[in-house]
Formats: structure tokens, sequence, C-alpha cells
């Protein structure tokens, strides 16, 4: 398939994980691809992976105009701009004092408003589509809440954004991934393998996974669907059934 034939889309997060694997979905679905991470030795092998169609950015999304430079580049390189998947994340595993839930609602919902705001104008142009990578915690309680809560809040953003926006043509949704065995589980390979029992698909999931998933949102496929939260989940949270008869 070749969905992003002639569309530029701008990728966070892209030297590792779900972000490596969004980078190299749309490139080879025909996307020309801003890669944007502060890892530049990442982001370096992932164009080296994509080819000519990819092009490696630096950007910190805690700092604004970090995140306007990257766009800006993006769009001078390529010439437009149609997508942004947003999936720079991270636990940062903290305890809920008053900085720990700062930093991490600022890294998580803060560092996505700033891609969307320096993004919007061409999307606006373009008529669009946003994608941002949630999680299955900020949906049900699986520990950790500031994390969970910062990533909750990107439900209702694109709900409030997609109402905003739709009439302009310009779509956000949210994908909402469960475990998925990226760098953070390297030498903790028996938790991933012990976790897959909770998993009704026998399994967790895989960056493609996920990539599969934020290609459709933001494909023309998805041209009537906006302001969703789309779980990629393995059927977690289906009900507790499967779990109880594991125990």
């Amino acid at each position: 398939m070749q969905r992003f034939e002639n569309k530029v889309a701008f990728v966070t997060g892209a030297a590792h994980g779900i972000g490596r694997a969004t980078v190299l979905r749309l490139a080879a679905e025909g996307a020309l691809v801003g890669a944007a991470d502060i890892d530049a030795e990442g982001t370096a092998a992932v164009v080296a992976e994509a080819g000519s169609s990819v092009v490696a950015l630096n950007c910190d999304i805690t700092s604004t105009a970090s995140v306007e430079a990257a766009v800006a580049a993006t769009v001078e390189r390529f010439g437009r701009l149609d997508v942004l998947a947003n999936v720079a994340g991270h636990n940062l595993a903290l305890e809920g004092t008053d900085e720990q839930w700062g930093r991490q609602y600022d890294f998580t919902f803060v560092g996505a408003t700033r891609c969307i705001e320096a993004s919007l104008p061409h999307l606006l142009e373009s008529r669009g589509s946003v994608v941002l990578v949630g999680s299955i915690s900020g949906e049900v309680a699986l520990g950790t809440a500031p994390y969970a809560a910062a990533k909750a809040a990107l439900a209702n953003l694109v709900r409030n954004l997609a109402t905003d926006h739709g009439p302009k043509g310009v779509r956000f949704n949210v994908v909402a991934p469960a475990t998925v065995a990226t760098d953070r589980f390297i030498g903790k390979e028996a938790l991933l393998e012990e976790l897959k029992a909770i998993y009704p698909l026998g399994r967790v999931g895989t960056g493609e996974d996920v990539a599969a998933a934020i290609a459709f949102l933001a494909s023309d496929d998805a041209s009537w669907i906006t302001g969703i939260t789309l779980p990629v989940e393995g059927g977690l949270t289906t009900g507790p059934g499967h779990v109880l008869n594991l125990l």
C-alpha cells in the first residue's frame, strides 16, 4: 500500500520502539518523514534503514523552540506537512511529589501540545491528521498515577481539538497501547514472558503493532474517524475473565 504517497509526516520519539516503527511504516507506505528525537545516533540509524525519504531531526519536546525548529525543518525540506505522529513519551516512574507530577505532565501532555501547536498551521493547509500515542494506563487503572493521568489527558485533548478543527478538515486521534516489547525491556525478557499470560491474544505487543494503528488513523482510510482513543492492547481490557482463569 502507498497510502502516504506525496504526503509528509513529522514523527517524534523516532529513534526507538514505537516511534522508529512508525517512521519505517509511514516511509514504506510512501511518506516523506521528519524523524525527530533527542537521540541523534538513533535517528541516524533510522534514516540509514529507511533511506532518503526520511530526514533526521534533533528535537526535545520539552522545549517549544526545539519543537518549532524541527517542524519548520521538516516543512522546509519537504514542502508541506500532512501528518503529526507524536510518539515521544516515557514513564518517569515517579512517586508523586509536586515536581515529579509537573515533570511527567510537561513531558507527556504539554510536549504533545507543543507539537500540535507547531504543526497545526501546516496541517490546516493540508487538511491533515494528528495521532498521539497515549497508553492503556490512561484508560484503566494499572498503576503509576502521574504517568497514567498525563496519558489520560491526551484523550480529552483530542476530543476537544477534533471538535474545534473538524470543520477545517483536520483530524485528531489517540492510540492507547498496552505492553509493547521496546528497548525499555532489554534485560527484562523474563518479565515479558510472564506478561504474555495476561493477554487473551497470548503475546505482548510490538512497535509494529502500534505503528500499524497509527498509520491507519493517519491515513485516508480513517477519514471519517476523529476524536477517538483506539486501544491497541491484545484484549487486555476485554474483561476480568481471562485474568481470573489464570489464577
